[in-house]
């Protein structure tokens, strides 16, 4: 197994504690997305994923899934012990919820295209941009502080996939300098987080390719 990745990422960030927590270590791959006009545009890795992202799972077999949604659900499938999603359907549907607000509501509106995009295309400035990211992040946030529980992480005692989603939105978050002070219960689990092994190894800062 071999995982394409790049240590600022925070979708392969996600990947990469799902592999934590389930004790799979692959192969990694190292895709910069800032050199050389970026490494995922090249041919050669456009040939492995044509959508030119990351993170990229490429299995024994060869075959390849991109997207962290899709390759997170296959690691629970394929790898269930230890379970980040709860056995009752409710249950589940509350973490797909969490995770599905940070995957699909925050993080898209952060991601270095859509930034790229208001800084060349509409001429706005760093402050305007760093308003932009605030706002979104910090809308999407206070609901995910609703939303979670009064203790442990976000859903009980042991991690599940909204923390996977979570931790890596908080890296974000602080890299952009968007406050958290009002945010108590995501506070709480970041701090279980910073304690966890299977997290502290998935972390930006300790992946070999970190700068």
């Amino acid at each position: 197994m071999k995982l394409y990745t790049y240590w600022r990422s925070t979708s392969s960030y996600r990947v990469r504690i799902a592999l934590a927590l389930k004790s799979i270590e692959p192969e990694q791959a190292f895709v910069h997305l800032v050199r050389n006009g970026g490494e995922q545009n090249s041919l050669s890795y456009r040939a492995i994923n044509p959508q030119g992202r990351v993170p990229a799972l490429e299995l024994d077999d060869g075959t390849v899934i991109i997207q962290s949604p899709a390759i997170l659900e296959y690691l629970e499938e394929a790898y269930p012990t230890p379970a980040l999603l709860p056995a009752d359907p409710a249950a589940r549907a509350k973490v797909r919820a969490v995770a599905s607000l940070i995957g699909c509501d925050i993080h898209p509106l952060h991601n270095v295209g859509p930034l790229n995009h208001l800084r060349k295309t509409f001429d706005r400035s760093e402050p305007e941009v760093a308003a932009w990211i605030a706002t979104w992040v910090g809308q999407g946030l206070a609901a995910v502080e609703a939303l979670i529980g009064d203790e442990g992480f976000c859903f009980g005692s042991e991690p599940s996939m909204a923390d996977v989603y979570l931790l890596p939105q908080l890296y974000a978050a602080r890299r952009f300098a968007v406050p958290l002070e009002d945010y108590p219960r995501i506070r709480r689990v970041e701090a279980l987080a910073g304690e966890h092994a299977a997290f502290l190894k998935a972390h930006p800062s300790a992946q070999p390719d970190a700068e």
